[in-house]
This record gives structure tokens, sequence and C-alpha cells, in this order.
């Protein structure tokens, strides 16, 4: 019988390999399909929450644990980065915003940027740090520092710079970050313990094959309305993807600049951490219940994160050369 149950799974489990082995390709090819469908978009928007949890359980149960213990040993730099991307970064947004008048201009497209700024980082975000030849463990660590904190920080920066205009009150907003975080936790360490660290490590390509399918639900669900949103108002639309470009380089650069002493690896790994928030996160614990232009402004947002592997090729070629010579392609393990 188990013999029968393996050929069973056989040819789904070499499918997922496949799709897993594709790398950054599966990903652009995602943000095609997401755009080019949509219908289906509409058709998986009422599952976002579900597909961030799911996302969030692979991100957990793929944690080096020994990594995360060696970079807590010296951990000066990741309360650095932990502060800068948690606290720093919202209060500037914030700030920003309110001395621009964009509050009172356009309250949509400030809910957007607010909501971003407030994000924790992306659980993708060591995964691309490897794909590039970064200090992935550097990015791992304060990652998870980071998302430890946003059940308390997002409800906070929340009340003071969004007040009513968010529909989740900040209270609801925390718990909703802390029950996704704790359950998805929860999930991942079981099936850590049930199947063992080293089981999941064999199955990897599978794994990141699974992730690719999940990332369809939320690709979709967030691109579907970019067509739309284009034919609607072309000008608009391009505005506010030249915005996502400009605030993602920005963090980027600003972030890159601040830890330079680290050293140059560092620095740029970190800047590639707080250059992508993890909006998916923020979409699930609001229940996907956002105005037109905050879901467009999070669509078009995906771009330079989606790009960002070969958008850097030329900056870390230019800086790191020793490195950029061994990066070679790794299988997609993005999330949200």
């Amino acid at each position: 019988m188990p013999s029968t149950l393996q050929k069973s799974l056989a040819v789904p489990v070499q499918a997922l390999a496949w799709l897993g082995g594709q790398g950054t390709r599966a990903i652009a090819a995602l943000v095609l399909f997401g755009i080019a469908l949509p219908p289906v978009g509409e058709l998986l928007k009422p599952f976002v929450t579900e597909a961030v949890f799911l996302l969030l359980c692979i991100s957990f149960m793929r944690v080096d644990v020994s990594a995360l213990r060696d970079h807590l040993r010296r951990p000066g730099l990741v309360v650095a980065a932990t502060a800068w991307t948690t606290l720093a970064i919202p209060l500037i947004s914030g700030g920003a915003c309110l001395a621009t008048g964009l509050d009172g201009r356009s309250p949509d497209l400030y809910l957007a940027l607010m909501l971003q700024a407030v994000a924790s980082p992306m659980m993708a975000a060591p995964a691309l740090a490897a794909v590039m030849g970064l200090d992935s463990t550097l990015v791992l660590v304060t990652l998870v520092t980071s998302t430890a904190l946003i059940p308390i920080t997002a409800p906070l920066f929340a009340y003071a710079f969004l007040g009513t205009a968010l529909t989740l009150s900040p209270l609801g907003l925390g718990l909703k970050l802390l029950a996704m975080l704790a359950g998805s936790l929860l999930v991942a360490g079981a099936i850590r313990w049930s199947v063992g660290a080293s089981a999941i490590r064999r199955h990897v390509r599978p794994i990141d094959g699974l992730n690719v399918l999940i990332l369809f639900v939320f690709v979709a669900a967030v691109m579907g309305n970019v067509v739309g949103g284009f034919l609607a108002d072309p000008l608009r639309t391009v505005e506010l993807t030249a915005l996502a470009f400009a605030v993602f380089f920005a963090l980027l650069g600003a972030t890159t600049r601040i830890f330079r002493r680290a050293g140059r690896e560092q620095a740029m790994a970190l800047g590639l951490m707080v250059s992508q928030r993890n909006m998916g996160l923020m979409l699930a614990a609001t229940d996907g219940v956002l105005p037109g232009t905050t879901w467009l402004y999070f669509a078009l947002s995906q771009f330079p994160i989606y790009l960002s592997p070969q958008l850097l090729k030329p900056m870390v070629r230019r800086l790191l050369p020793q490195k950029a010579a061994s990066v070679t392609p790794e299988p997609a393990t993005r999330e949200t």
C-alpha cells in the first residue's frame, strides 16, 4: 500500500519540484498571469488571508535555527536594523506624508503608503539575499525580530497616523497580526517536529513549487485590478507605478547608506530586506477591505519587488564582484 501511495504522489511531487526549480522565472510568470486573468483574481480575492497564512507557515517551517542562534549572539547590528525597519521607516514615512499634505489630498494613497511603511519585511527576503550572494542569515534574524514586533508597532502607528482611515481598529489589527503570526509559527513548528528538518531540506524543490502555487492566489488577487486601473486612468496608473519604484529604491538606498559601516554586503542585504515590505500580511490583517487606489498601489508595488533580482544584479556586480561571480540561480522562494 505505501508503495502504491508513493507512486501516485510521484508525478505531483515531480511537477512541484520542476515548478520550484524555475527560480525567478516562475515569479515573473505569476505576475503576467495575474495581470492577464482578472476574473481569476476576483475569484481568488476572498482567499488572500488564507494564502498569506500558508506562505507564512512555509517560511517559518524553513527557518535555520542554528543560523538564528549565531546572529543572536551578536545582536548589535540586528537590534539597529530592527529599530530602523519597524520604528524609523514608519515615522519618516508618516512625517513626510503629513508634511506634504498627502493625507488630505489623497487619503487612499496615504493609507497605502502608511500600511506599506508599518509592514514587516517580506518573508522571502532571506531567500532573495541568498540568490544574490548576500548575507541571508543577517536578513533572516532581522526579519524574525522585526516580524515579532509588528503586532505591537503596527497598531501604534496605525492609531497615530491613520486614525479612522483604517476600517479595522488598531487593537483589532494588532490581534489579527498576532493571531496570524503565532498560528503560522505553531503550524510550522508542528510540521518541523513531525517530519524533521532534514526531510524539509531534502524536499526543498517541491516545497518551492508549492510556494509558487500558493503565491499565485495572492498575486492574482492583487494584480487582478491592474488592467482595469490602467484602462480607467492610464496616467494615474503610470504615476503610481513610478511612485512604487521610487519608494522601493529610496528605502534600498537609504538603508544601504545608513548601514554601510557594517560592510557593503551586510548593508546591501539589509537594504534589500527593508525595501521589500510585507504588504500581503497587511492585506490579510485588514481582510482586504481597502479602497480601490490602495489596492492598485499594492498591486503596482509588487513590480519592483518581483524584478529586484534582475534590477539589482548590476549593483551587486559593481560593488561586490566576488559575490556576483559566485551567484547561481536558486529555486523560487517568494512569499508575501
